[in-house]
């Protein structure tokens, strides 16, 4: 695969329409010519991976040998360490399984509300795939902590209870640029940006 992303186009496999749009303002600028897997025909892959790495390979994959084209894939979370990781790698599905992200909000209330700990952190593995295999895989985290009612209606996901260390605005209501300067994908994107576009 070429050294540099921009003389490729790249198929990102996601979709969520959040995701999109991060990944969207930090490379197209760049000259990076993504293309949506979620504007094809292409279905969701099964989650079947133990660990953020493993899913994200996983989609990268299996979009990369579809499209016979290089691929981007996430899998990313929320791990709370007094709740000895969960959801983690389950964020989404936990979070479905409550009955929707407000109701998963109330439910981690309920699980914290006599815990002193609350701290929380985001982790985000990036994989490229490419047709002759595996790249690289990018980590990027952030750490903060939980807070209660969820506060926001920016972001997505569990953004609106989230707040990273050093800000006094949880995720929910930051606004975007300001997020994809600091969060967990943005961390993993910088690594991909500086492998690869630099």
């Amino acid at each position: 695969m070429a050294k540099n992303l921009n003389q490729l186009e790249i198929v990102l496999a996601t979709h969520n329409r959040g995701k999109i749009k991060e990944f969207d303002s930090a490379l197209t600028p760049l000259g990076v010519k993504l293309l949506f897997v979620s504007d094809t025909r292409i279905d969701e892959v099964e989650e079947t991976g133990a660990s953020f790495i493993e899913n994200a390979v996983l989609k990268a994959a299996a979009a990369s040998r579809l499209t016979n084209k290089p691929a981007l894939a996430d899998d990313s979370g929320l791990i709370i360490p007094a709740l000895n990781g969960h959801p983690g790698i389950n964020s989404k599905r936990w979070a479905e399984s409550c009955g929707g992200f407000t109701a998963a909000f109330t439910k981690l209330e309920s699980l914290l509300k006599s815990v002193p700990d609350k701290s929380a952190y985001f982790e985000c593995a990036l994989a490229l795939y490419g047709p002759e295999g595996l790249n690289k895989v990018f980590v990027g985290k952030i750490h903060g902590n939980l807070t209660f009612p969820p506060r926001g209606l920016n972001g997505f996901g569990y953004d609106s209870i989230f707040m990273p260390e050093g800000f006094t605005q949880t995720f929910g209501e930051m606004d975007a640029q300001q997020k994809q300067t600091i969060s967990h994908r943005a961390n993993a994107i910088e690594k991909l940006i500086k492998a690869y576009l630099q």
